[in-house]
């Protein structure tokens, strides 16, 4: 079987919406719900982890251990950071890492033992590749941006680098979908909480076109 891993309650509404879930088949578990539907003759369980680290991984193992998954597909939203790129852009990366499990003062920003290499080469994946930064702390902030960028960071969320860590800590696949639905913007000279509202709006509107994208155009792809 294979699991599709959803972080946020929007994103998850937006996945409810997309394949028209009745309330009769959705199921509770302790991190959130899930649903099951087939594609392509293939068996998916699709459930909500919640955000943040500690959820998304917590969530994985036990949908890992309750379904016997031997896929994980993490589909959702992050947080551009390489500017050659747009929002709604949908990418696939060969790379996932976390980049707040280290001193950085007196250490690399990413340790070696924290970055996940994705092998797609049996895959026709026909869109843009990179790499994918995690962190309990969303990129709101414009230093926090700038360090990523300097970082060869191409976009970034909270949960997806851990969940390939997990995975492979499990020896099951994954694969991360993620189509970026905003960019940090500078606070300098404005409200820090004015423009996080700003950005989150901005998050918020976005994120059933990103999972709209995500479903109706690479989902299938990767079953």
């Amino acid at each position: 079987m294979i699991g599709v891993s959803i972080a946020t309650k929007w994103e998850y509404k937006a996945t409810l919406e997309y394949y028209s879930v009745k309330d009769d088949e959705r199921f509770h578990y302790p991190y959130g719900e899930y649903f099951m539907r087939t594609l392509k003759d293939r068996e998916l369980v699709f459930y909500s982890t919640g955000v943040r680290k500690v959820n998304g991984v917590g969530g994985n193992q036990y949908m890992i251990s309750k379904f016997n998954l031997t896929k994980v597909i993490v589909a959702g939203t992050c947080a551009g950071i390489d500017d050659e790129y747009s929002n709604l852009d949908i990418f696939v990366p060969d790379k996932a890492v976390q980049y707040d499990c280290t001193v950085k003062e007196t250490e690399p920003l990413i340790k070696e033992s924290f970055i996940v290499d994705i092998d797609l080469s049996k895959y026709d994946a026909d869109s843009y590749t990179g790499t994918i930064g995690t962190a309990d702390r969303a990129v709101v902030m414009w230093k926090d941006y700038l360090e990523l960028k300097e970082n060869g960071i191409t976009i970034a969320d909270t949960e997806a680098g851990a969940i390939a860590y997990i995975c492979r800590k499990n020896d099951v696949e994954c694969i991360i979908i993620k189509g970026i639905s905003d960019f940090p913007t500078v606070e300098s000279g404005s409200d820090p909480s004015k423009s996080n509202v700003e950005q989150m709006n901005i998050y918020i509107e976005n994120t059933p076109k990103v999972m709209n994208k995500i479903f109706g155009d690479y989902l299938n792809r990767f079953i």
